[in-house]
């Protein structure tokens, strides 16, 4: 990724306008023997079900998160990967991808991470969290000392390797791309796979016909995995009081007091992080980008005051979505910067209660999208009016 002078302005682009299908002529026959013909009016067109990819197979934490927010006429797409599942929404051959982001015990998920802003951008439209239980399952007749080798994903493993180190210290751990891809190759191969058992949640262990020889081998009985619904970059959605925003922020190479720079961005405005993590460029050594997490909204005046601060002071800052926070309050309840008082943007149409001492200082770029804009860095109020107009 370069560090251009279009970078640093860069914001979610508009949505690509799709070529209207074309449709072949009906023929004469066809015209008289249709059901407009025949009824003299016209029948309605059924809307295809939506497609929607994932990290499969059947059965994963990911599905289950899944239909937490999709249609009940959904169509799903198994992917054996993340950036399988990713490319097929950039190829536009379904409509939302939902994968794995983050993890309560091993952190983010790097897959994720890093193919979102790889490529064409997407961005996030959606939150799910789905708690996290483990059984240990293998082929019927298999008993716990029969087990030399455990396959699974590796967050999977991680989440359970203190159980496996205490009652099976010899075991030998096969990384598997997910936790029901083991568990189906276990029931589905003839002869050896190179393991006798899967760590998988029980409802792929039942799906896939496997015998559960121990339950409850999380280490943390209270994990929780966080997934995201990805979509391809279009106009944000309504705030609902209790959102994130999550952006991509590149760092300044080789200069002192730079992180401090970027965080006082959000402190000076009174925008609170719930989840920062560094990732490597690649292109060198010491070059590192942030994924964070925000509390708020980008239609908030906070969050833009804030998204223009990091335009001034980071070479990169990429906007990958406002959605609702999981587990949020009911819409219309107070979230918890209206709970505190924090001033709402132009965009929201609300009475500012009381505005933190806080934004006393910031207070010149704290009015980025209302019309006309008139101050020196009116082009990156551009930018992030084109991020909330999508």
């Amino acid at each position: 990724m370069g560090e251009s002078g279009s970078d640093r302005a860069w914001a979610v682009p508009s949505r690509p306008i799709p070529a209207p299908p074309v449709r072949a002529p009906r023929s004469t026959e066809q015209a008289a023997t249709g059901p407009t013909a025949r009824t003299g009016y016209p029948v309605p067109m059924t809307a295809p079900a939506p497609l929607w990819s994932f990290l499969g197979p059947a059965g994963t934490f990911t599905e289950m998160a899944l239909r937490q927010v999709a249609p009940v006429d959904v169509e799903l797409d198994p992917c054996p990967d993340v950036p399988t599942a990713l490319d097929h929404l950039r190829e536009r051959t379904v409509e939302a991808a939902v994968v794995p982001i983050e993890n309560s015990v091993e952190g983010g998920v790097n897959a994720t991470l890093d193919n979102l802003v790889a490529s064409t951008p997407l961005v996030i439209a959606a939150e799910m969290a789905v708690p996290i239980t483990f059984v240990l399952a293998g082929r019927p007749g298999t008993r716990l000392e029969d087990v030399r080798a455990i396959s699974t994903h590796p967050h999977a493993w991680a989440q359970c390797r203190g159980w496996v180190h205490q009652n099976l210290p010899e075991a030998v751990y096969v990384a598997g791309t997910s936790t029901s891809a083991p568990a189906r190759a276990l029931a589905t191969t003839e002869g050896d796979t190179g393991f006798q058992a899967v760590l998988c949640n029980p409802l792929a262990a039942k799906q896939y016909g496997l015998e559960v020889i121990a339950g409850g081998v999380a280490d943390n009985p209270d994990a929780v995995t966080r997934f995201v619904k990805v979509t391809r970059p279009g106009r944000v959605g309504e705030p609902t009081g209790a959102d994130k925003t999550t952006l991509l922020v590149h760092l300044p190479h080789d200069r002192s007091g730079a992180l401090l720079d970027m965080l006082e961005q959000f402190s000076a405005r009174g925008v609170n992080l719930s989840r920062i993590e560094s990732r490597p460029v690649g292109d060198s050594l010491g070059r590192y980008r942030f994924s964070i997490d925000v509390e708020g909204h980008v239609r908030e005046e906070r969050v833009q005051a804030a998204l223009i601060g990091l335009h001034r002071t980071c070479p990169v800052v990429r906007f990958l979505g406002s959605y609702p926070r999981a587990g949020r309050p009911p819409d219309g309840g107070p979230g918890r910067h209206q709970r505190q008082g924090l001033r709402r943007g132009p965009l929201l149409g609300r009475r500012r209660p009381r505005r933190p001492r806080a934004l006393a200082g910031a207070r010149a770029a704290a009015r980025p999208c209302s019309p006309p804009v008139q101050h020196r860095h009116a082009g990156l109020a551009v930018a992030v009016e084109r991020a909330v107009e999508g």
